[in-house]
């Protein structure tokens, strides 16, 4: 949403996290809880946090905030800073998982598929850049990211079955790849 918001991907992230529930062998290596900042042209500041912990809260919003007020996309919403409705979305509410599937079966049917490749392995990456950046406890840029990581996720052997658990990323300690 961010990256459609500011109109490409972030120019770096700063993350953090960690395990603290689901800590045994069946979860595997990963981290249950995420906080990172991601910094976009113009100086712009994207806070993203995310846990997988049972029993909590849950929220999937986003705000943009700025001097002259608060917007909220997924509500359609614009206030100002003293929380009075600037601007509100009349259109027609349609829930956006079921519009994308609509637009992609329209535009296969009217031979104008939609060009989303781009956008999405952008999206894909801005996220991994995220974790990686949690994960080795240390600034990523994008950039870096993009043209000079190193990093495989990929299985070596794709072969149905149990798959090795890499170790549990432990900042500071975890290599950048």
């Amino acid at each position: 949403m961010m990256n459609w918001c500011y109109g490409g991907p972030p120019l770096q992230a700063m993350g953090m996290g960690g395990r603290q529930v689901r800590v045994e062998p069946g979860y595997g290596n990963i981290w249950d809880h995420f906080c990172v900042e991601f910094e976009y042209a113009g100086d712009a500041r994207v806070m993203s946090m995310c846990r997988q912990i049972g029993g909590c809260t849950n929220r999937t919003t986003e705000y943009i905030v700025g001097t002259g007020g608060i917007a909220c996309p997924r509500k359609g919403v614009i206030n100002d800073l003293k929380g009075n409705v600037t601007w509100k979305f009349t259109g027609k509410q349609t829930d956006p998982s079921v519009q994308e599937h609509t637009d992609a079966i329209a535009g296969i049917r009217s031979c104008k598929p939609l060009h989303e490749g781009r956008r999405i392995a952008e999206s894909t990456l801005t996220a991994i850049l995220g974790r990686m950046s949690a994960y080795t406890g240390r600034e990523m840029k994008f950039s870096w990211a993009m043209n000079s990581s190193k990093l495989d996720l990929m299985p070596k052997d794709l072969k149905f079955g149990p798959l090795p658990v890499r170790p549990v990323a432990m900042p500071g300690t975890t290599p950048v790849v």
